[in-house]
């Protein structure tokens, strides 16, 4: 465990009422970032960017029927970025105005970075960057750090879980957490078959009320701190390696607002990911928000190898 600084979070909420989404226009299988991604599966066909772009379209729309303010924001078509549907590996929005860029692995996913998608968020939703921190020069070294795929925040708690992995380096992390005033609880993660999960957020996401983790994929001598770290201030879901293969660890608590309901939480998942979770664990998921929106992106879940989360990149409004 690496302890960072963890000033007090008055006020902070857990949940963001906004996203970036970014509609792809090149979706497909990435050879360049298949071997640290067990998830991905080669494949597909002329029509899979096509398929690829209604699921996102569906998707979107879905969220903003949901009241979730949406920004949709353009893939340009050169150069071709067949990952670039999942924007918050690179790039996050805070409550205080910081905007953070972060270092990715895959030098075909570092084109994604985009200084026009930051103005379509503030010209969208309203955000004003007041800050920018800008991580990226450890691409340079060899070190990378993907966002709130590396990074599952608590953000009351002021605490950022981190599974060490080649696409999540822990002198990275740490850099971050002193940058943002958190705390940075990392640890070791496998699969069933021994190879590091790539993401944390794979296996964990954390709501206002429930966290879900993929504990028995946590290493032995991390898995007790962490869950009793997460079990401080949140109900445990624990979900099995099969499970977390079907994404039921992706998912993600957003904020809305209904006009005779008020405030709101929705979970969303895919539905992959909800015919995966057992019957009882689906129950108590469902019960510790308000709804749960579940939808379907299998192409994008199994040529991009990552889900609904990987998809959305809050946006913390002031």
């Amino acid at each position: 465990m690496e302890e960072g600084i963890k000033p007090g979070a008055v006020g902070a909420v857990q949940c963001a009422s906004a996203v970036l989404m970014v509609r792809p226009r090149h979706f497909g299988f990435n050879a360049e970032t298949a071997p640290s991604n067990r998830f991905q599966q080669p494949g597909g066909s002329d029509l899979t960017a096509a398929q690829a772009v209604a699921e996102f379209d569906e998707f979107a729309a879905a969220l903003a029927g949901e009241g979730v303010s949406v920004c949709v924001a353009q893939d340009s078509d050169e150069p071709r970025k067949p990952d670039a549907v999942f924007p918050n590996n690179w790039v996050s929005f805070h409550a205080d105005g910081t905007v953070v860029l972060y270092p990715m692995q895959a030098v075909s996913r570092r084109v994604e970075r985009r200084r026009e998608i930051l103005d379509a968020v503030a010209r969208d939703t309203g955000f004003e960057i007041r800050r920018i921190v800008d991580l990226t020069h450890h691409e340079k070294s060899g070190r990378f750090l993907e966002g709130t795929g590396s990074l599952v925040l608590d953000h009351r708690e002021r605490v950022a879980y981190a599974c060490r992995s080649p696409r999540t380096d822990e002198s990275v992390a740490r850099e971050w957490a002193e940058q943002m005033g958190f705390a940075l609880e990392s640890f070791a993660a496998i699969d069933m078959r021994g190879a590091p999960i790539y993401h944390t957020n794979v296996l964990m996401s954390i709501g206002t009320r429930m966290a879900v983790v993929a504990l028995e994929n946590i290493a032995a001598a991390d898995r007790e701190r962490v869950a009793a770290r997460l079990g401080a201030g949140h109900e445990i879901l624990p979900i099995s390696d099969a499970e977390m293969s079907a994404f039921a660890g992706n998912v993600l608590e957003l904020g809305s607002w209904d006009e005779y309901l008020g405030d709101m939480r929705i979970l969303v998942m895919s539905a992959a990911a909800q015919r995966a979770l057992e019957a009882r664990k689906y129950a108590r998921l469902y019960a510790s928000v308000d709804a749960v929106l579940a939808v379907p992106v299998d192409v994008i879940e199994r040529h991009g190898g990552g889900s609904v989360r990987c998809m959305l990149a809050e946006v913390f409004l002031k």
